[in-house]
Order: C-alpha cells, then sequence, then structure tokens
C-alpha cells in the first residue's frame, strides 16, 4: 500500500508519482480522442492502493469538453470513481496552491501552482517547467506564487508559453529555414513536431517520445528525419540529413529564444535573479538562461531526480498532502 500519490492529468499526459519518490509514471491519455482516463486512474489505484492522493490538472482545456467547467466534472467524476471505491482520501489542489473541493473552477489549469507551492517554501525564484506541450514560467517570490491565476493571464504575463518539446507543431515556431544560405518557406501542414526535432539533435530518447507521431509511424531518428525533412515539402533523397539536422538546430534555436525572452521579461518585472527549472524539457533552460546574460539555474533534476523531474507537478500534489498531513497531526498534538 502507498500512503500519497501525486496525480497531474493533463489533455494528452497523466503523470502519477508517490510522496517518496520511488513512483513515477507518464501514461499518454489524449482526452480529445478517447475516454480512457477513468480506465487507467481505477489501474493507478488498484496497482498503488493509496491511503491519500493529490490531485492538480490541465486537461479541462481539451477540446472534446465544451466548457473548462464539463472538463473539470469530467476529470473529477474520473478521479473519484477509481479512488473513492478503494477508499483513498482525495484532495484537489487548486490555482492558489489551496485544497478545495472536487468540481471548483479554480481547479483548471492548476499543476503549475503544485510545483510552485512546494519550492516556494525554500526559494525566490522563476520556476520554469518545460513539458511535452506548454512551458510555464512562474514567478516566486516571498513564499507564494506571483503568477497570474488562469491560462488566459498567464499568456497575458509571458507566464506560459503554448509550446513545449513533444507536441508542438515545427510550423508554431518558424516560417522559414535557411538552408544552404537560402530562406526557404516553411510548409504550415503538421508535418513534425518538436519531438522529431529533439530526437534528431539526440536530446530525448526514444522512450521520451511518448505522444503520437503526426504519420503515425515510429519514434526512431531515421523516422523524425523523413518527417522533418517534409517541413520543407521534400524527401530524404532531395536534401541531405545535415540539412534536416539544420532545419532541427534552427527549431530549437528559435524555441530557446522565445523562451529565454519570456524569462528575461518574468525576471525583471519580479527583480528576481534565479532560474529553477525542471520538465522532460530540462534541457533547454540552461540554454535559454545563457541567451539572457548566464541567469543562475539550478534543476528540480540535480535536487530531487531525473525522473521526479518529468513528472514534478504530480510529485508536488503528493508532498503538499504530505505536508498538509503532517499540519493537522502537529496541531493535534
Amino acid at each position: 500500500m502507498t500512503a500519497i500519490i501525486g496525480i497531474d492529468i493533463g489533455g494528452a499526459n497523466t503523470k502519477i508519482a508517490s510522496a517518496d519518490g520511488k513512483i513515477t509514471e507518464i501514461h499518454y491519455i489524449p482526452l480529445w480522442k478517447n475516454t480512457a482516463l477513468p480506465r487507467l486512474l481505477s489501474d493507478i489505484a488498484e496497482r498503488t492502493k493509496p491511503e491519500r492522493v493529490g490531485v492538480v490538472m490541465t486537461g479541462e482545456l481539451a477540446d472534446c469538453f465544451e466548457s473548462k467547467i464539463q472538463g473539470i466534472r469530467f476529470i473529477c467524476d474520473a478521479v473519484n470513481g477509481a479512488f473513492s471505491e478503494s477508499g483513498s482520501e482525495i484532495f484537489y489542489l487548486n490555482n492558489r496552491c489551496e485544497f478545495v473541493d472536487s468540481y471548483d473552477a479554480s481547479l483548471a489549469a492548476a499543476n503549475w501552482a503544485a510545483s510552485a507551492g512546494l519550492l516556494a517554501q525554500d526559494y525566490d525564484c522563476v520556476f520554469v517547467d518545460v513539458g511535452s506541450t506548454t512551458t510555464d514560467i512562474i514567478p516566486i517570490a516571498g513564499g507564494v506564487a506571483c503568477a497570474g491565476g488562469t491560462d488566459f493571464e498567464r499568456l497575458q504575463r509571458d507566464e506560459l508559453i503554448y509550446s513545449g518539446v513533444l507536441r508542438t507543431n515545427v510550423a508554431t515556431l518558424l516560417d522559414r529555414i535557411v538552408l544552404d544560405g537560402a530562406r526557404c518557406r516553411v510548409s504550415s501542414e503538421l508535418f513534425a513536431i518538436t519531438g522529431d526535432v529533439y530526437r534528431v539533435l539526440g536530446m530525448i530518447e526514444e522512450s521520451d517520445y511518448t505522444c503520437e507521431t503526426p504519420d503515425h509511424a515510429g519514434t526512431t531518428v531515421e523516422e523524425s528525419i523523413r518527417r522533418l525533412a517534409r517541413v520543407v515539402c521534400a524527401d530524404t533523397d532531395e536534401i541531405s540529413e545535415y540539412a534536416v539536422y539544420e532545419i532541427a538546430e534552427q527549431v530549437r534555436e528559435a524555441q530557446v529564444r522565445e523562451l529565454g525572452r519570456a524569462i528575461d521579461a518574468v525576471l525583471k518585472r519580479h527583480g528576481l535573479d534565479h532560474v529553477i527549472g525542471t520538465g522532460i524539457g530540462e534541457f533547454l533552460i540552461e540554454d535559454a538562461a545563457d541567451e539572457i546574460g548566464s541567469v543562475p539555474c539550478s534543476f528540480v533534476s540535480d535536487m530531487y531526480g531525473t525522473d521526479v523531474s518529468k513528472v514534478f507537478p504530480a510529485y508536488a500534489a503528493a508532498k503538499l498532502v504530505e505536508l498538509r498531513i503532517v499540519q493537522q497531526d502537529w496541531q493535534k498534538d
């Protein structure tokens, strides 16, 4: 029996972690395509048998739901159905890092708040989480996260970038590529995603490429090369592998520049001088910090391990539940 687990339910991925860090899992469950989430959560409940569960979510934004509140209800129903049967006590964390009842509208897009809430106990910093789909850039000062409460507000304040290192369409990051000294327009089709970029550049392993590919083929380097060639409407017999590498590198540079500009804006707005990075795309953060003048960086992977870094919001949710229980027991004594 596991004492406490945290669950981070996104639109594409559901992540779980135990408070002791011994369990870390990522499951690709695209909410807009199927209703496999209830079955997955029931399996997790059966396997881990947790006494308590901390839950954060972002999946309510999936376009299969007519509204965020409809998405929240679906996710809460799935969680409650899976873990209430096993007798687990369920804790939901909202976008102010508060424990609230299920179905509360403030549960929307709250996974970053758990991560920031855990770090805020020890650090003043800009917390950066580069995931498969999005990037959170959260100012933390005086023991609290100072970010906007909603995704809409955070998009306005450079605290949310809707790009990540797996699922982002390459064509959304740049509109031209320089090949052999000549500028070439990019096709706006969904031919390749950033998972292909970082496979070609050797920055992620095949096991990290957890989402489906644009052509529904495999995730080998060779298959990623073929997809990236299509970004300029070419086959691999028309352009060299080196040219494909150049495409990948220019996409990486575009993401680093965008990330660096956003980090710089948030650092300056809040008078902060330290970045703490996490996520499957942690490798981009130090490059982005260097872009803006060698800002000191720390990494969750060094603090808690690489596996925990990839599922940090789930881990943070578990740790915050653990802390709440400790505080309640202390107050009773």
